[in-house]
This record gives C-alpha cells, sequence and structure tokens, in this order.
C-alpha cells in the first residue's frame, strides 16, 4: 500500500521566499517539493494573487535583480502545484481577510499552511482542532 504523500497550502509570501527569493530557509521546502515529497495544493484565486503580487513595483524590482520574469514565476509555480477548487469556509476565521483562503484550504484538506503572516500563524492551535496546522517554517 502505498502512502498518500502530504498536502501542503504556501501563503504568497512563503511563494515568493521561494520561487523568487531563493530564501535559504525555504531550501528544506524546495527540496521536499522537487523530490515530491510533498504535494502543494492550491486555488485559481492564490494564482491570481501572486500574479497580483508579482506585479508590485517593489516586487518587480527584486525580479529584475534575480533576472526572473512573472511569467518563468507562474511556470515554475504551475509545474508544482496541485490545483484544487476553492474550500468551503471553514468554520474559524482569520482576522485578515485576504488570508482566510489559506485557512480554508487547509481546514479543507487538512493539512500544513505554511506562512509568515501573524494573523495565520496565531491560529495554529485551532486549525490543530480541525485537522489542520500552521507553522512559519519547514
Amino acid at each position: 500500500m502505498t502512502e498518500q504523500v502530504p498536502g501542503i497550502v504556501l501563503d504568497t509570501n512563503i511563494v515568493l521566499d521561494v520561487l523568487v527569493f531563493q530564501d535559504p530557509l525555504t531550501q528544506p521546502l524546495r527540496d521536499a517539493l522537487q523530490a515530491g515529497q510533498l504535494r502543494w495544493i492550491a486555488t485559481p484565486a492564490m494564482r491570481d494573487e501572486l500574479e497580483r503580487v508579482l506585479a508590485y513595483p517593489q516586487i518587480a524590482k527584486r525580479l529584475a535583480f534575480y533576472q526572473l520574469t512573472p511569467d518563468a514565476v507562474l511556470a515554475a509555480r504551475d509545474a508544482w502545484v496541485h490545483t484544487v477548487e476553492v474550500a468551503p469556509k471553514a468554520p474559524i476565521s482569520c482576522k485578515d481577510p485576504d488570508d482566510q483562503r489559506f485557512i480554508d484550504l487547509a481546514v479543507a484538506q487538512r493539512c500544513l499552511v505554511l506562512s509568515k503572516d501573524h494573523a495565520v500563524l496565531c491560529m495554529a492551535k485551532r486549525l490543530l482542532a480541525l485537522g489542520a496546522s500552521a507553522r512559519a517554517a519547514m
């Protein structure tokens, strides 16, 4: 019997760390995704958010510095992501409505959400009660 690959939800800041900034702290995450040890789960709306963020002037400057284009970042994201439908609203609410989609998906998929956002991280205990979890890093 084959064990199912654990799912993971990444908030947009973590995605930027992985795909744009090559943050050394995200190397274990990149390695796990490349090795197929984790299954990155996301929705089309999460891709739309990343596309919007990549156009922010401060991010565009970083893309130029790293010699990346928004299309290249989105293609790298798309190569790793398992796209699913938008999850129903979880029985808990995030203080930041922009982060609710990550909470909803983590609860629906009963998986880990990686985030740097305090509004998400402070929900860790409530997420555990629903079969999900939240952490700042791998």
